[in-house]
C-alpha cells in the first residue's frame, strides 16, 4: 500500500525541526498518527480531540484525506466510507 501524500491535507503540516519533521496538525505539536493510534484503541473522535487539544473538524479532515481512494488502490478494497460515520 502506498504512503498518503499528507502534503495535500489540509489540515496538517511538516516543519524541519519540529517533531523531527512528523506531519502533525497545524500550528501544533499533535502527530497526526496519535489519531489513528487512538481509534485503534477504541477512543472516540471527541475523546480525542479533548486529550490532544485539535478540534473535531481537524480530526475529520485528516480521516477523511486518508479514506479517499487512492490511483493505486485496489479497485475492491480501496474505498472506504466516509468519516461522518464515526461516532462522536
Amino acid at each position: 500500500m502506498p504512503s498518503l501524500d499528507w502534503s495535500q491535507c489540509p489540515a496538517v503540516e511538516s516543519v524541519p525541526g519540529k517533531v523531527s519533521g512528523a506531519w502533525v496538525f497545524k500550528d501544533t505539536r499533535v502527530p497526526v498518527s496519535i489519531v489513528f493510534e487512538n481509534l485503534k484503541a477504541g477512543a472516540t473522535i471527541d475523546e480525542i480531540a479533548e486529550w490532544f487539544h485539535v478540534t473535531r473538524e481537524q480530526i475529520v479532515t485528516v480521516l477523511n484525506f486518508a479514506a479517499q481512494p487512492r490511483p493505486d488502490s485496489h479497485p475492491r478494497y480501496g474505498t472506504a466510507s466516509t468519516v461522518d460515520a464515526y461516532p462522536a
